[in-house]
């Protein structure tokens, strides 16, 4: 996938019978996501006109265009959905897209590797960094906080952290 796009949701399958699909949004405003068409797969097939028409359980009910039937919004299920990053809206100095953090290294205070950021999860409570470090046989999760991760600098390519003790012994 192109360094110039970001995954803002997932096609979850049909929504009745006339070509309608269910939409999850991963952006911070769930019905944002039709403001930044055309979306694409990663395959590079191209969706310019999004019109959201409700919401069900979990997801937006949405109108794709090409889709006209059942079969065809369930032949799209799981098909992530991406935008042009410069369509999407800046974010304060303290807020980052979770594209931009996987795969950044993560040091100690020390400058001693950590380990790369493998996903940013988040389970409810607040954002969790899973970093891989070389050797380890799992991941370790680091919670995204200022005090567990006082520095984020992008335009070094690099994430500074602070992690409890113990955690990230083997």
């Amino acid at each position: 996938m192109s360094d110039t796009r970001v995954i803002v949701g997932a096609i979850a399958g049909a929504f009745g019978v006339k070509g309608e699909v269910r939409l999850k949004s991963f952006c911070a405003d769930p019905a944002a996501i039709a403001d930044y068409t055309p979306l694409f797969s990663k395959d590079g097939r191209s969706f310019a006109t999004v019109v959201l028409t409700g919401a069900t359980t979990n997801a937006l009910t949405a109108r794709i265009d090409g889709v006209s039937t059942k079969e065809e919004a369930d032949a799209l299920k799981g098909i992530e959905l991406y935008a042009e990053r410069d369509q999407l809206p800046s974010l304060p100095d303290d807020e980052f897209y979770h594209a931009d953090l996987i795969g950044l290294p993560v040091y100690d205070a020390g400058g001693q590797l950590l380990g790369r950021v493998k996903a940013v999860l988040n389970h409810g409570a607040s954002d969790l960094l899973e970093i891989h470090s070389p050797g380890a046989k799992s991941t370790v999760l680091l919670p995204f906080t200022k005090a567990a991760v006082p520095t984020v600098d992008l335009a070094a390519g690099r994430i500074v952290a602070d992690p409890p003790s113990g955690l990230f012994d083997s």
